[in-house]
């Protein structure tokens, strides 16, 4: 008969601590981690942890969580180490994320990446969505904004969202890892909402819409910058790029264009003689340029 599968949880963690990759004071992921990690039920996952602390390598301390038994959280000089290894594991998670997508990203493929066993890596990141958070940032701060502002408002806006842009076009990924309901508290994040407050300041525009102002022009990035990794995505599936696939559609866009159901887009269909170049960058600035006409006008007429 094989291995249970509370078993092999059971001995890899002692296999970890065996070798140091878990030291005293370590801190195991929780329960729900363990079960995805090694695709079991909650129940084996839970029943693997009762064993390793009935067997007294792990033990559960207030508001920490389960730890490896025998000593206490390393501190001190540690903690250095802790930071430069959660750098390299947020570093190695991008360009994962960078090079295959979101979807390829789990904490297995980074420790794979880095040549660290996986349970590793939970000293330094709680959870993919924690991870998640971290890569974000620090894709964010990559575009720090200048010390110095533009002047006016229209400029410091224009800059903001050009920058934001950048991020979003080098990490096609964060697009869809940032959210606009439920925002986290980064610091270069905040930065951006920081600079796009200061800037409308001189509008004189009440509270209320300073932050619509913010969110609007946050989400017309972000809602361009979405398609980036969509479109990646696409090109994986399928093999075929944009242009490779209108090619192939064609000739069904004007089978209904000719049908008569849809008079004013056959006409648009015709005159575009050379085609439409859909080409992310050009959509980008001038929308951003339309968007800030329209704010400059609403202004005006206050």
């Amino acid at each position: 008969m094989g291995t249970a599968p509370y078993q092999r949880i059971v001995e890899d963690v002692k296999k970890q601590v065996r070798t140091g990759a878990l030291q005293p004071g370590d801190r195991l992921p929780s329960t729900r981690e363990l079960a995805r990690q090694w695709k079991v039920a909650l129940a084996t996952a839970a029943h693997a942890m009762r064993v390793l602390a009935q067997e007294g390598v792990v033990k559960a301390l207030p508001r920490v969580g389960t730890v490896v038994a025998g000593g206490a959280s390393r501190t001190g000089a540690a903690r250095g180490t802790a930071e430069s290894t959660r750098e390299r594991i947020v570093r190695a998670a991008i360009t994962m994320a960078d090079d295959e997508g979101l979807p390829a990203l789990s904490i297995r493929g980074v420790a794979s990446k880095l040549g660290l066993p996986v349970m590793s890596l939970y000293r330094y990141v709680a959870s993919k969505e924690v991870l998640l958070v971290m890569m974000a940032e620090a894709a964010f701060a990559e575009e720090p904004l200048p010390r110095e502002p533009p002047q006016g408002w229209r400029a410091q806006l224009e800059l903001a969202a050009r920058l934001e842009w950048r991020v979003f076009k080098r990490h096609p990924w964060l697009a869809r890892v940032v959210n606009l309901t439920r925002p986290q508290p980064q610091p270069g994040a905040l930065a951006f909402a920081d600079w796009v407050m200061r800037a409308l300041l001189e509008t004189r525009l009440p509270a209320q819409d300073m932050m619509s102002v913010h969110v609007l022009l946050h989400a017309f990035v972000q809602g361009i910058a979405v398609n980036l990794e969509s479109e990646a995505d696409a090109v994986a599936q399928t093999g075929m790029n944009d242009e490779e696939f209108m090619r192939q559609t064609e000739s069904v866009f004007l089978r209904f264009a000719t049908s008569g159901r849809f008079p004013h887009f056959a006409k648009v269909l015709s005159d575009l003689r050379t085609g439409f170049d859909l080409d992310f960058d050009a959509l980008f600035e001038s929308g951003l340029r339309v968007w800030l006409d329209g704010l400059e006008v609403r202004l005006a007429k206050r």
